[in-house]
């Protein structure tokens, strides 16, 4: 097949930079085929907040010409991407997804932003989330309701809800989410996308926050790891961020024989894990199985404790934060967010220190449990993908981190885990596989996903429209 008989809005970035480089295709011919998938969607999936396609056709036509005189910025320019509205550019308002607050102009582009303009990449937009940041959903205040491509009734999760829906749906190879409880997996999964949370630090953060990460959402391990490639290191800003590392991340290959592999259906917490998404995560780890691994299933981790814990702290935290907001703003906000927020309010000192302490707790169990092991497999999400009106699989602000079990100790504990597409429910909907490695082995993650993305039965064709 050739790059003529492709859409060219659905290759891969890795695929894109071979074709520039060898004049095959042009950054201005592929960001065209893009805008022209995004005009197709983007009226019923609702995944963008910022469309300037005017700024992204010049941004084309700087690269088409770059590569023509043999100069490119990076292995990226000219690849069209996104990035999720809380990651600041200069001169745009940063709105965090909700009516509550007044949009400022940032002053200057965030880390990860300057990166991905100093590479040459195509900025076709920026993408929803919900508000605050606050809930796997994409159901916003301020943008309304972001829909799945794989069925427009459903949640494409959040809260990278934008990042994983134009994903999937071809809107470029490259977005860019954030995660501090599984934002950036829990679309992923829902999405049917591969969606990479580095090790905490990797990727500069501004502001920096425990747990806080970014990472890409895309079609392809591969494209996850170019992406990734381009946007970490250090950064002054983030005073979190990890020093520099002399990192391969295009060597993706990595021989499974041997490799010691826990398997963790159950994580002790939240909603229980429906049989089509064990059946398919069993799956996955039998294939890795046959493939050389060493697998071993191994039990719970987490404790009610530990999630109610980190409940009350959050919630006390963004309940000091609306709470300072002027009452006509408040009002503003998605009523399941500030009902969820006022659960903070009265809650004593002592309360507060405990809850946060459980973040540290949650960081010993996952360093522990994944100690005699390389890697760790499991669910992403006990529950497929939900309506598209919820703000949560339960819709309930008195509970509603059910669904995180399987990915927010990680954020705690820093540990890389990315989310791959291991099956379909019986109504087509994507199922995903979690895959956890120790502490800065961003790298051995990323292979070992690789792997199984070339042993697993090939995923459904894309949704188109």
């Amino acid at each position: 097949m050739t790059l003529a008989d492709l859409d060219l809005a659905d290759l891969p970035a890795t695929r894109l930079t071979s074709a520039y480089r060898s004049g095959e295709l042009s950054p201005v011919e592929v960001t065209e085929a893009v805008l022209t998938r995004i005009a197709a969607w983007e009226p019923t999936l609702n995944a963008l907040c910022a469309h300037r396609p005017d700024a992204a056709r010049q941004a084309a036509k700087a690269a088409e010409e770059r590569w023509r005189r043999g100069e490119p910025l990076s292995d990226i320019d000219g690849v069209p991407a996104t990035l999720k509205e809380n990651i600041a550019t200069e001169g745009n308002p940063v709105p965090l997804g909700t009516a509550a607050i007044e949009p400022v102009p940032a002053a200057a582009d965030a880390p990860a932003a300057a990166r991905l303009f100093a590479s040459g990449a195509v900025l076709v937009g920026t993408t929803t989330m919900p508000d605050y940041g606050m809930l796997s959903s994409g159901l916003s205040s301020l943008r309304g309701i972001t829909r799945n491509p794989w069925n427009e009734t459903r949640n494409p999760g959040g809260s990278s809800s934008g990042a994983g829906a134009a994903s999937a749906a071809g809107y470029g190879p490259l977005h860019l989410g954030t995660d501090i409880g599984g934002s950036i997996r829990l679309p992923a999964n829902w999405c049917g996308v591969a969606g990479f949370k580095p090790s905490f630090g990797r990727i500069p953060v501004d502001p920096p926050y425990p747990g806080r990460t970014l990472g890409p959402l895309t079609r392809t391990v591969a494209d996850a790891a170019l992406f990734t490639s381009v946007l970490a290191g250090p950064h002054p800003r983030d005073h979190l961020s990890l020093p520099e590392a002399r990192l391969d991340w295009s060597n993706l290959r990595r021989d499974l024989t041997g490799l010691r592999v826990g398997l963790m259906l159950d994580v002790g917490i939240g909603l229980p894990v429906e049989q089509e998404i064990l059946d398919a995560v069993n799956a996955a780890a039998r294939s890795v199985e046959a493939a050389g691994a060493h697998v071993e299933t191994v039990g719970p981790m987490l404790t009610d404790h530990m999630l109610d814990g980190l409940d009350k702290f959050w919630r006390t935290r963004f309940w000091l934060e609306i709470n300072a907001l002027p009452p006509e703003r408040r009002a503003r906000m998605l009523p399941y967010i500030a009902q969820w927020a006022a659960g903070g309010e009265g809650l004593s000192g002592a309360e507060v220190f405990d809850g946060y302490s459980q973040m540290d707790a949650m960081a010993k169990a996952a360093v522990t449990h994944l100690a005699p092991f390389d890697f760790l497999l499991s669910p992403v999400a006990p529950v497929s993908t939900f309506g598209a009106e919820l703000a949560s699989p339960r819709n309930d602000p008195e509970r509603p981190f059910e669904h995180v079990g399987f990915t927010v100790p990680f954020n705690m504990s820093g540990q890389p885990a990315i989310a791959v597409r291991c099956g379909s429910t019986s109504e087509g909907l994507p199922i995903g596989l979690q895959i956890v490695g120790q502490r800065f082995d961003d790298i051995g993650v990323l292979a070992v996903a690789a792997e199984y993305e070339r042993l697993r039965p090939s995923p459904p064709a894309w949704p188109v429209r």
